[in-house]
């Protein structure tokens, strides 16, 4: 691990990879989640409308790796390097935030929460790190699910909070979840 890392540069689970980004995972995103409705609904982007555009994206979570700023994962399988999903998590001081995508067609298998749970375990094993935190709209009951398998904590609602383009300009209530040590 460089310097600026706070993380390794990968996590293995018994069903998943989770590595650092690289510029040709941005056409199997494309292709797998980034421009479907349904995944894009409860984010804080717009569904994709061309690879150019999750190829800008890519090549910011790569300078990202490098700067050590925030640590975009990919999500593959053990045995695949296809892109089916994301895991970001962004540090400030003590704490991580964590944000997370997965292709559509593996919803439903306990994926995220497998991927969150070892990335929330390194992190919360690491030198100076005592809390991983995520928020959800408090319509979204898949991403809470995740957050409640993943040993989260709920800790409040927070009104006005954030703005999710695909439901409104207007900011919403999120739920807020942390696990500490």
């Amino acid at each position: 691990m460089s310097s600026s890392r706070w993380l390794p540069s990968k996590i293995q689970t018994p069903r998943l990879r989770l590595r650092e980004p690289r510029a040709p995972d941005a056409s199997e995103i494309f292709r797998s989640y980034a421009q479907d409705v349904e995944v894009c609904r409860y984010l804080r982007w717009t569904p994709h409308a061309s690879l150019a555009t999750v190829d800008t994206f890519i090549g910011e979570c790569i300078e990202a790796w490098q700067s050590g700023a925030r640590m975009p994962f990919v999500i593959t399988g053990p045995d695949s390097d296809h892109a089916v999903g994301m895991l970001d998590a962004r540090r400030a001081g003590g704490t991580v935030d964590v944000g997370y995508v997965l292709s559509r067609q593996l919803w439903g298998n306990g994926l995220m929460p497998e991927a969150l749970r070892a990335l929330t375990e390194v992190a919360l094993s690491g030198s100076g790190i005592f809390r991983v935190q995520a928020t959800c709209d408090v319509a979204n009951v898949a991403s809470r699910r995740v957050l409640e398998k993943s040993d989260f904590r709920i800790e409040g609602r927070l009104e006005r909070f954030l703005v999710l383009p695909n439901l409104s300009h207007e900011p919403r209530a999120c739920f807020m979840f942390a696990r500490c040590r």
